[in-house]
This record gives structure tokens, C-alpha cells and sequence, in this order.
């Protein structure tokens, strides 16, 4: 076979070989415990209106969960401040402050830079906080260039201990008499910073970043509630003293009530990693048969239990077939022969070091006087007739 035959060959088989294997992706992203012409019996306790459709848009309708991946156009989006326009061309990006090399990047600097992948749900730390808002939550494979490299690049000088991430979205603040624009802002430590997970983020699911949802560089903590995975990055700052904005110390704080000694002593944490938490999706009916399904997500997932009414804990199938560290699992139940009429349905998540989703009862969740991290466990009501 002469040469130029046999590199034909060669590359038409590795095309082949290649569309297969996308095929194949394609299919496993898309896995969920579906079964043809099935019904979806719709929850009683409905989300109320949403008083804030411009802050926050497309929330997941857990009725319409059908894939372990959330198409970008079904992604849940909330800004704080107003949702910039930018325009890539001019786009550049600041690496400062306690650095021995600042340095400047462009959408092309970093797109040339190595290139990582993670699946990484992502839930706003207010998701169940308000009648209003269930569905701050969504899963997408998210794509860019780790961060520790660039951070290692730039020379962390010795006094370092903080870096801090500017979105290019501002707002008014107002603090005690002085009113401010400030830039959206969060931060980590340098040493949870420098978590080799952490992404510049330019893609989401195969696609550039969608302007709501940080176009066009943004950043992916995974393991941190969405707070933390700042949008429409502009600035990357390094500081030697802790960061106090108003949504690292002002909001977004978590206020609670803790016994000690038989004392009620008051604390205050900034919403920072993510918690486990599992929430039943829905309910569907083929023929006489019923099934629930749900998701679980915030830890490693060992198991899933689901409560009916006020019957014993029941453990629920997982899908294993989607395994990602950061992604949340899927997970059914088959509810045989349901009666008719008004049931609950819960869900209680239990992680792979025992740590259980807690109830609504319990103190963490109980003596919890804001609406952040609000990771107890989730009851829907459903009509079986």
C-alpha cells in the first residue's frame, strides 16, 4: 500500500474512531433512569413567584430533570450587581498586588496555557433558603486553564496569605454613612487558591462561557458553593491580610446558635464550601408503577436514603455509570403500589465518611438564623391517584 494510502487510512480510521467515542460521551453525559412514555406526576408545593427575575434567572425546574449535564440554556444564573456586556477583544485580565511578576493576560494568553476539565455542580449557598428559590442548582462540564500555575508564576511574595478574585460587575454599597461602588469580590486562602482543581474557567459544556454565566473567564472552585465561583473575572489580587467585603463578611455569612457548657454562644461563618445535600426531583408513573428520582451532591455520595410519609428509610439506587468527584450523583427508588391520595417524599443524603444530610429539626439547621447553607433535608408533597 503506498504511503499516502496508508496515512488515509490511518487518519479516516482515527476520525471514525474518534466520532464513535464522542458518540458514546455524548450518550454516557446524557444517562439518566428514565423509562419510555413514563408520566411525570408534578409536586404539589410548587416554588412561589420569583420577586427577583433580572438577579435570578433559569433556575432548574426539578420536574424537568432528564440529564446528568444541564445544557448551558437551562443553567441557573444570579448576579448581585449588574450583568456586564465585555467584549473579548479588548478583554484582559490582572494578576497583582503581592506578587514578585504581575502579570496581564489576555482570552488568548490563557487559552494557550494547558488545558483541564472538570464536572462540578454548582449550587448558590441560598438554594432552599426561600420559598421562591429551589432550583439555584446545575451540573456542566467546565473547561480552562489551572490557576496554581499562573499564581505560581506570578511569585507569590512571602507575605501573601489571600487571594482575592474582582468580578467586572459593580454595584452601589452602602456601609453605616459611606456609600461606595464596589466590584463583585470574594477569596480564599493562597493555600485554597492554589487547589489544583481550581480553573480559569472560558468554556461550559463544549461551548464558550454564556455571557450570564461569566463570559468570558471566570472562575471554577469546585467543592465551593457558587458564591465563591466569582463570574466575569477582571482582577486576581494577592493580600496579606484577610479580605472583608460585603460578601465575605457582611453577607453571606451564616449566623447560628451553638450550645456550650449550657450556654447559647452566637457564630458567624462566611458561606465557603459546599455542604451535602440530596432533594427528590420528581415523581414518575408508568402504568401502576412509581418511581422517584433525585439527586445528591456536596461530598462524596455513599448512599442515598428516601423517606415516603412517615414510613422507615428506604435506600435508593445510584447511578454509577456518571462518576465524577465534584458532580452529583443521581439516584431512584421505586415506590411499589402507592396509595391514593396526598404522600411526602424525603431525601437524606449519607457521605462516604458518615456524615449525614441533616433534618430539618436538627440544631444545625433548627438554630441556623440565616438562609445560606441551607443543606436540610428536602420534603415534597405529591397527590397519587
Amino acid at each position: 500500500m503506498p504511503d499516502i494510502q496508508r496515512r488515509e487510512l490511518l487518519v479516516q480510521g482515527s476520525a471514525a474512531l474518534a466520532a464513535i467515542a464522542a458518540l458514546y460521551t455524548s450518550r454516557r453525559a446524557y444517562a439518566f433512569p428514565t423509562r419510555a412514555s413514563e408520566e411525570v406526576i408534578r409536586w404539589l408545593d410548587q416554588p412561589t413567584e420569583n420577586p427577583d427575575p433580572v438577579g435570578i434567572q433559569k433556575q432548574l425546574v426539578w420536574e424537568d430533570l432528564d440529564s446528568w449535564i444541564t445544557p448551558n440554556d437551562k443553567f441557573f444564573s444570579i448576579s448581585h450587581f449588574n450583568r456586564p456586556t465585555i467584549d473579548e477583544k479588548t478583554w484582559s485580565m490582572e494578576i497583582g498586588g503581592l506578587v514578585k511578576k504581575p502579570l496581564k493576560l489576555t482570552l488568548a494568553d490563557i487559552k494557550a496555557r494547558p488545558r483541564q476539565e472538570v464536572v462540578f455542580t454548582v449550587e448558590c449557598s441560598g438554594n432552599h433558603g426561600f420559598p421562591f428559590f429551589t432550583g439555584g442548582i446545575g451540573n456542566a462540564r467546565w473547561a480552562g486553564t489551572p490557576l496554581a500555575p499562573i499564581l505560581e508564576e506570578a511569585g507569590v511574595l512571602e507575605d501573601g496569605i489571600e487571594v482575592v478574585f474582582f468580578g467586572t460587575d459593580t454595584g452601589e454599597v452602602a456601609i453605616r454613612d459611606v456609600k461606595m461602588q464596589q466590584n463583585f469580590a470574594r477569596s480564599m486562602s493562597l493555600a485554597e487558591a492554589t487547589n489544583p482543581d481550581n480553573l480559569l474557567c472560558y468554556e461550559m459544556n463544549g461551548a464558550a462561557l454564556p455571557a450570564a454565566n461569566g463570559f468570558p473567564l471566570r472562575l471554577i472552585a469546585p467543592g465551593w458553593y457558587g458564591i465563591a465561583n466569582v463570574k466575569w473575572l477582571e482582577r486576581i489580587e494577592v493580600r496579606d491580610t484577610r479580605f472583608m467585603s460585603l460578601l465575605m463578611a457582611r453577607d453571606y455569612v451564616t449566623i447560628r446558635e451553638e450550645e456550650r457548657n449550657g450556654e447559647t454562644v452566637w457564630t458567624e461563618d462566611s458561606v465557603g464550601r459546599a455542604l451535602i445535600k440530596s432533594a427528590p426531583a420528581k415523581v414518575t408513573r408508568k402504568d401502576s408503577d412509581y418511581r422517584i428520582i433525585g439527586a445528591a451532591w456536596g461530598a462524596p455520595i455513599d448512599r442515598v436514603e428516601v423517606q415516603i410519609d412517615q414510613a422507615p428509610w428506604a435506600p435508593a439506587t445510584i447511578d454509577r455509570s456518571e462518576e465524577a468527584e465534584h458532580a452529583w450523583k443521581i439516584w431512584s427508588l421505586d415506590w411499589q403500589n402507592p396509595s391514593p391520595g396526598e404522600h411526602t417524599v424525603t431525601s437524606r443524603a449519607v457521605s462516604t465518611t458518615g456524615q449525614v444530610q441533616p433534618a430539618m429539626d436538627d440544631p444545625l439547621i433548627a438554630k441556623k438564623h440565616t438562609y445560606w447553607e441551607s443543606n436540610g433535608q428536602v420534603t415534597r408533597r405529591v397527590r397519587v391517584v
